[in-house]
């Protein structure tokens, strides 16, 4: 049995930006700001946890102003699901890869930076939550400036007491690439169409979850 470890923003979903800059936007407004985040800065920030992209935005501003605004932006996000369920999509060929892998006896989890709450919220918009139960989505909450635990710390947990034929990694940063080259094991880089790679020693880099497939 194998263990592929998915990222979940920007790898099997596809849209969460554009939730990203409404519940930005919304929360600055809300706070008397008249600066807003750009649908192209948006694109291009997007995977930093959230008070970096107040930080962007307000860079007069301290950071413990924009952790504030931060958590404002997860409370709305959470209360309000309805704005992840208007954006947020599965990623094409997510629920066909996902599907394979458990029809083939291997076992996967979803490593995530975001909230637990958070976490589940999005794998509930995309209708993946069968995929991933509860022990197998996993949340970091690394939206701290100095988090305690990152994704490596929390498949290292994960992993204690298992063993498994191998590890595959799939996800779309550096930090994601990392948590299978640790172990030996197999790394995939996604990223979507159009948008360039991020530097890294990715074993693969591709814009088609199928190809994760060559791996069952």
């Amino acid at each position: 049995m194998k263990l592929f470890v998915w990222d979940f923003h920007g790898t099997l979903e596809q849209g969460n930006e554009r939730a990203v800059l409404e519940i930005t936007n919304q929360v600055l407004a809300s706070f008397g700001h008249s600066k807003r985040l750009s649908e192209k800065d948006c694109h291009r920030l997007y995977g930093v946890n959230w008070y970096e992209y107040f930080a962007h935005v307000l860079p007069q501003e301290p950071l413990e102003y924009h952790l504030q605004l931060q958590e404002a932006a997860f409370l709305l996000s959470n209360h309000h699901p309805e704005i992840l369920a208007r954006h947020t999509r599965p990623n094409r060929h997510a629920y066909d890869v996902l599907q394979s892998i458990v029809a083939a006896g291997h076992e996967q989890v979803v490593i995530s930076n975001t909230l637990p709450e958070s976490l589940d919220l999005f794998l509930q918009a995309v209708a993946m939550r069968s995929y991933f139960p509860d022990g197998q989505a996993l949340a970091v909450n690394s939206h701290d400036p100095q988090p305690a635990r990152t994704k490596l710390d929390v498949l290292e947990e994960f992993l204690v007491g298992r063993e498994y034929q191998g590890i595959v990694s799939i996800g779309d940063s550096p930090k994601d690439v990392e948590l299978a080259s640790v172990h030996g094991g197999v790394s995939y880089l996604y990223t979507h169409y159009g948008r360039p790679f991020r530097e890294c020693n990715a074993q693969h880099r591709i814009r088609d979850l199928r190809e994760v497939l060559k791996e069952i």
